[in-house]
């Protein structure tokens, strides 16, 4: 059952509120971090709830229903919506991909990344994407394991259909959110060092930090922060 829209606006300020605290005492400014609404699951009564309490950024897991709920926000004439596609991309769905989406965060696979450089190149536009990095090793997760992620790197940069903006990462899940650190310090410093061995890479974001660990994650860099259940509550 969707949220009561005045419970999604208190729920939407608390974490604006809890954003805004961790980055002053990160010494950050809170205004380059951006929180990614994820709305998957949730009917579009509850993207419309955070759009009218000020939210503009929302994410979806599946390309699917992110194509639904563009069209449905549409309709509602929610206009000023940055949509990000947040999960994997399959190879036959890449086309789908080329849609209007602010940001594509989990590219993790040399061959999709190709894929959509060619779909979006017969589209004539360029897609905004980040590279999902596997920092942890967990083999349930998606990515680029870090070395394949140096090797490749300078491959991927070239393809003419994509803009590379940073890197993403999913921490495993545990119960001290403090145990996720090592995983998001690991992602910037690769980063960092991407950046610092090709000097013309403008790759400004770090798409790291859920519900139950954001606040480490903007500690160590994160840019964009995904944060669904804080939110809209948890799955249902």
């Amino acid at each position: 059952m969707a949220k009561p829209m005045s419970e999604i606006a208190e729920k939407l300020a608390a974490v604006q509120a809890r954003i805004e605290v961790v980055a002053r005492r990160a010494g950050r400014d809170p205004h380059t971090i951006t929180l990614v609404a994820v709305s998957k699951t949730k009917p579009i009564t509850a993207v419309e709830a955070a759009y009218a309490a000020g939210q503009r950024d929302f994410g979806e897991n599946r390309i699917e229903e992110l194509c639904e709920k563009v069209d449905q926000a549409r309709v509602l004439g929610l206009d000023e919506i940055r949509w990000h596609l947040i999960g994997p991309i399959q190879s036959r769905k890449t086309g789908m991909a080329v849609g209007p989406f602010a940001l594509l965060h989990a590219v993790d696979r040399v061959k999709i990344a190709e894929r959509l450089s060619r779909d979006a190149s017969a589209a004539g536009c360029v897609l905004s994407v980040l590279l999902e990095v596997n920092i942890s090793g967990e083999a349930t997760k998606h990515g680029f394991s870090p070395a394949e992620m140096a090797n490749c790197a300078g491959q991927l940069v070239t393809l003419p259909g994509i803009q590379i903006q940073g890197l993403m990462t999913m921490a495993p899940l545990v119960e001290d959110a403090e145990m996720t650190r090592p995983v998001f310090r690991s992602l910037r410093t690769l980063r960092d060092e991407l950046v610092t061995t090709h000097p013309t890479w403008n790759w400004p974001h770090l798409s790291m930090g859920m519900t139950n660990d954001f606040e480490v994650a903007i500690e160590e860099g994160a840019t964009l922060v995904r944060i669904g259940s804080a939110i809209f509550g948890e799955r249902g």
